[in-house]
């Protein structure tokens, strides 16, 4: 064998730094360090994106008024329900595609990847087209408020159009972060946010040749916005030649078939289901909202805004925590698993601990940017975010813990956990105690919820025969 010179060397070793199987490698290094960095940019963007809406909640309540807030608040329940059983096969084809590439094997993630984009397309058209037929009567079972009723069925319809490009641009998102790389999906939520909210009051109140479309130009705005984003991501892709990118016969990935559907289908359902739980459980809050009132509906659709920030650090770290676990799986390294696990649990308890003290510190100004300081809904809103905001810690400790389990494939039993806390133990404590509590039997639900939760998370992961299993967890197709 010929000896390569000094100058060879270094040529070859960088170009094997540079080949796709190196790019976003979370199976080494320090765990919380490397936690930490593939997290950041998540947080970042999911923030950037709770930000937008937050911005446009201004916009559509100081713009068209607390009628079209409550409308998008509704609305925006609505769209989640038939968005979540999509988003549970972008998870399942996520874990895969991570366990894949930890297996430093590139062609087996792009299969996943356009199996996983394929089917989420054809389940999101599908969701968009019941959406339009069925919104305004599943906004009559929420049983929200006459006056809003019209302006929800308006919002609704257009976003409901989206949801197909919506659905690219989250597995587009979701699959690069399989591959460990969460910057361009950052890049694109800020591209997005930008355009959204700088979009929103154009078309809501119109411009020059720009009609005035009132609530259903804050729902176009939002649909150009994901347009330019999974342009960006599009772009990104192929100009990076991404490990992702499809070309000539692999756009046949995109028709699902074989192993990859097999687990799609299997992992997917139960997390799509998952989703649907939430969303559905949701569904419920509000109707049981709606029915104090206005003022109320209004307060808690402001202080929704504000707990969207608390769920994002648990979100990314949980999401991060997943990646990296199914890389290790791949790679075979079991041993980082707990190391990891760990890592996000601490991180959780730091971050969505310290973003709760300043939310509740901070509540009464920040809610008035929605409600306006003279508004009956802010004193409401103040004393719901004071029982319920403290909770989010503890569901992100259920987040954190779902992200290892999920990636091991384990999802039936996180399932059933999640069920009995979100239906009969919510809705039992709320039933049970609202002839003492009134209101705020609803507002102590979600931490009684939470907490049952996390037990059962917290019980499953350290007792469960999943590890006995791991091996299990990943095979080559």
């Amino acid at each position: 064998m010929t000896e390569l010179s000094p100058e060879e060397q270094a040529l070859a070793e960088e170009v094997v730094a540079e080949t796709p199987q190196r790019m976003g490698d979370l199976t080494s290094g320090p765990i919380m360090k490397t936690l930490i960095a593939f997290s950041i940019p998540m947080l970042i963007g999911n923030i950037v994106q709770t930000i937008n809406g937050f911005v446009n909640a201004i916009w559509v309540g100081r713009l068209i008024g607390e009628d079209a807030l409550a409308a998008t608040t509704n609305a925006n329940v609505v769209m989640f329900l038939f968005f979540a059983l999509v988003m549970g096969f972008g998870m399942a084809s996520t874990v895969r595609i991570g366990q894949h590439y930890g297996a430093g094997d590139v062609e087996a993630a792009r299969r996943s990847f356009g199996n996983g984009l394929g089917f989420a397309l054809a389940l999101a058209t599908a969701s968009s087209v019941l959406g339009l037929v069925f919104a305004p009567a599943m906004l009559r079972l929420m049983a929200i408020p006459a006056d809003s009723l019209d302006l929800a069925v308006t919002y609704l319809r257009v976003i409901f159009l989206s949801i197909p490009f919506g659905t690219a641009n989250m597995i587009l998102s979701m699959g690069m972060r399989g591959v460990g790389d969460a910057k361009s999906p950052m890049y694109s939520m800020a591209i997005g946010v930008l355009l959204d909210i700088g979009l929103n009051p154009l078309f809501i109140l119109g411009w020059g040749p720009i009609p005035a479309m009132g609530i259903a130009g804050s729902a176009f705005a939002s649909f150009l916005a994901g347009m330019g984003g999974m342009t960006f991501l599009l772009y990104q892709l192929y100009k990076r030649d991404l490990p992702l990118r499809l070309r000539g016969r692999e756009f046949a990935y995109l028709i699902p078939s074989g192993a990859e559907l097999k687990y799609m289908v299997g992992k997917g359902v139960p997390m799509g289901t998952s989703m649907l739980l939430m969303s559905s459980a949701q569904m419920v809050i509000v109707g049981l909202v709606n029915r104090e009132g206005a003022h109320t509906t209004a307060a808690y659709g402001a202080s929704m805004q504000l707990w969207n920030f608390l769920q994002m650090p648990a979100f990314a770290i949980s999401s991060g925590v997943s990646a990296m676990v199914a890389q290790a799986i791949g790679a075979g390294k079991h041993d980082r698993v707990a190391k990891v696990s760990n890592a996000g649990m601490l991180s959780n308890v730091v971050m969505t601990g310290v973003l709760s003290a300043l939310l509740v510190l901070f509540s009464r100004p920040l809610l008035s940017l929605f409600l306006g300081g003279d508004s009956p809904a802010v004193d409401i809103a103040v004393h719901l975010q004071q029982i319920i905001t403290w909770s989010f810690i503890v569901m992100g400790a259920s987040m954190v813990v779902g992200g290892t389990l999920r990636a091991y494939g384990v999802v039936w039993v996180p399932l059933i956990i999640q069920a009995v806390a979100l239906f009969p133990v919510r809705l039992g404590f709320y039933f049970g105690s609202y002839a003492e509590l009134g209101s705020d039997a609803l507002w102590w639900s979600f931490p009684v919820a939470s907490c049952v939760s996390a037990l059962g998370s917290w019980w499953l992961y350290a007792r469960g025969n999943w590890r006995t299993k791991r091996d299990e967890a990943y095979a080559k197709v």
